[in-house]
């Protein structure tokens, strides 16, 4: 399609989430770690090694339009600077009842 696609142009997920794979990457909360520190919040807690630059890095799922099928699963993490933009990174709000 060569762009990201509506919101909800799939069935839903057992969860009831719509379109989690391949769209655009999501952000997600947690500072990047290349293995995650057992037992801590990565996001609270820890940041992770700094990049060459100083930044650090979110984490980002799910894959996008303009990747390759690989990358379209909740299992993979990539990094990404939260100071940086792209067309192909989003979020997603998600209400849970407590």
């Amino acid at each position: 399609a060569g762009r990201a696609i509506r919101v909800r142009s799939f069935r839903a997920n057992p969860w009831g989430l719509h379109d989690m794979h391949g769209n655009v990457f999501e952000w997600c909360r947690d500072w990047y770690h290349a293995q995650l520190p057992g037992g801590v919040d990565p996001d609270v807690q820890v940041k992770g090694v700094p990049n060459r630059e100083g930044s650090y890095s979110r984490v980002r799922r799910g894959g996008a339009w303009n990747d390759p099928g690989v990358f379209c699963r909740s299992a993979l993490r990539l990094r990404y600077e939260p100071e940086r933009s792209s067309d192909h990174i989003g979020f997603r709000v998600a209400l849970v009842a407590i």
